[in-house]
C-alpha cells in the first residue's frame, strides 16, 4: 500500500528527532494544523493531517501511524470519540491530545480512554516534539523488553 504520509520538501536528507516517524496531526484550526505539521516535518517526521474527528478514524483504520496529535473538539466526530475508536484497536497509535479546555475531569476522561499524554493549547511546539520523542522512545523501550 503507498502511502500518503508526507515529508517536508527538501527537507528528506536533514534528519531529526522523529526521523521517518508517522505522525496524523488532527485539528480544525488550519493555522494550529500548520504550525503542528511543519514542526513534525522540519524534525523528519512523516506527516498527514485531517480537520475532524472522522476523518482521523478513517486514516487510523487505513493506513495507522505510528502516533496521533489529536484535538479535543472537532466537528464531525469529537477528540473523545475519535480517541476511543483509535485506542479500541490492538496496535494503536501513541495518541496525545491538545486542548484549550483547563478542565481536570476532561483529562480524567482522556486518560481513562487510553491517552498518552494530554496537554494544554497553546502547546510549545518544541515541547510537543520533545514528549511525542519520549513516548516513541519509552514505547519502543517497553517493546524492547518485551521481545528479549
Amino acid at each position: 500500500m503507498s502511502s500518503d504520509y508526507e515529508h517536508a520538501q527538501g527537507n528528506e536528507e536533514l534528519g531529526g528527532m522523529l526521523e521517518d516517524v508517522r505522525v496524523l496531526i488532527v485539528d480544525d484550526e488550519k493555522d494550529i494544523l500548520d504550525a503542528i505539521d511543519a514542526a513534525f516535518q522540519s524534525e523528519g517526521a512523516l506527516t498527514l493531517t485531517a480537520m475532524d474527528g472522522d476523518e482521523a478514524v478513517r486514516i487510523c483504520s487505513e493506513d495507522p501511524p505510528d502516533i496521533v496529535i489529536l484535538d479535543m473538539m472537532l466537528p464531525k466526530r469529537s477528540g473523545f470519540l475519535a480517541l476511543e475508536k483509535i485506542k479500541g484497536k490492538e496496535d494503536s497509535p501513541i495518541v496525545i491530545m491538545v486542548t484549550a479546555n483547563e478542565g481536570k475531569r476532561h483529562q480524567a476522561y482522556g486518560e481513562s480512554l487510553g491517552v498518552d499524554a494530554y496537554m494544554q493549547k497553546p502547546v510549545p511546539l518544541g515541547l510537543l516534539l520533545n514528549k511525542a520523542a519520549d513516548l516513541l522512545d519509552a514505547r519502543d523501550e517497553a517493546e524492547g523488553l518485551i521481545e528479549d
